[in-house]
């Protein structure tokens, strides 16, 4: 895996709230329109594909990762719910100078992905969701899946979370000079679609990159995550006004592919894109049609609105 991943085109870190700070990286063109990439649990702000970078560079698209508190310099900070990262992506945007965005979230990401459109309708045009995480408490929550050993691990990851990520960040180091083993072993242990993505050069580049370089400095965050994944979200899903398009792979052995079928039909606005035979990353994987999705919905609701 002796591929070089190019480097973002601006990267630093933002104030939000009462002194914290949230990392990010842009991609692709400056003046174009914004997407925000939420990464996956665990993952940093880098975790996005080489094909991506290259659309967004190609199509006039401001593409931009973001760090969850606990990764890489962000400020550690445990939301009481997922909702409440919205107010962060806010203050996030102003700081750029975005007005209108879509937002995309891996896994993980999702649910932080539906909070920012349910919490700014007038901002988020469009979201897309990736092998998205379900509710598993309240109204809308279905079991199973891995979330499952989530919620049974989320009482003991309050308390133990600084410890944990603590160690995290020690095993990244340890892992530093065998990453590129250690990511070929866990694609020999991976659903054939997922091994398939691992094994491609620019993907381990992209993984690895954004391991070593993204997460370095801490990595609280997917114990974080875990903690509030686990708790009410702070918003209902039918109060998720925007369009939203969810990709998922049928044969996911992290999410079930029920999950995603669960949270789109409680969606208003949502359309559901199975990926046959692929697995939890099969999303990753389709990063030039997510994107081209994106700005086609954007495009039609521009349209619609001048008509209007």
């Amino acid at each position: 895996m002796g591929h070089n991943i190019e480097r973002p085109k601006l990267e630093g870190n933002i104030a939000v709230g009462d002194d914290r700070q949230i990392g990010f990286a842009e991609f692709g063109d400056p003046q174009g329109r914004a997407i925000f990439w939420l990464h996956g649990t665990p993952g940093a702000r880098r975790q996005i594909p080489s094909e991506a970078r290259l659309f967004a560079e190609l199509n006039h698209v401001r593409l931009i990762g973001i760090d969850r508190p606990g990764i890489g310099s962000s400020t550690p900070f445990l939301y009481g719910s997922v909702g409440e990262f919205a107010s962060d992506l806010r203050e996030i945007a102003d700081v750029l100078g975005i007005d209108k965005m879509a937002v995309v979230g891996l896994s993980g990401g999702g649910p932080y992905t539906l909070g920012c459109a349910a919490a700014m309708p007038d901002r988020v045009v469009v979201a897309g969701v990736l092998g998205g995480v379900a509710p598993t408490v309240g109204p809308d929550a279905i079991s199973g899946g891995l979330m499952t050993l989530g919620s049974f691990l989320a009482p003991v990851l309050e308390v133990a979370g600084v410890p944990i990520g603590m160690a995290a960040v020690t095993l990244i180091r340890l892992i530093r000079p065998v990453a590129n083993s250690a990511l070929q072993l866990y694609a020999a242990v991976s659903p054939e679609g997922d091994r398939r993505l691992l094994l491609r050069p620019e993907f381990g580049a992209m993984f690895l990159d954004d391991l070593l370089n993204g997460s370095r400095k801490q990595m609280s965050a997917p114990f974080a995550d875990v903690v509030a994944f686990a708790r009410p979200w702070g918003f209902r899903l039918h109060e998720v006004k925007v369009p939203v398009h969810w990709w998922h792979g049928d044969a996911d052995h992290i999410i079930p592919f029920a999950h995603g079928e669960h949270v789109v039909s409680l969606l208003p606005d949502a359309h559901l894109h199975p990926i046959h035979g692929e697995s939890h990353l099969a999303g990753l994987g389709r990063a030039e049609e997510i994107l081209r999705t994106l700005l086609e919905v954007w495009d039609r609701e521009e349209q619609t609105s001048s008509d209007a």
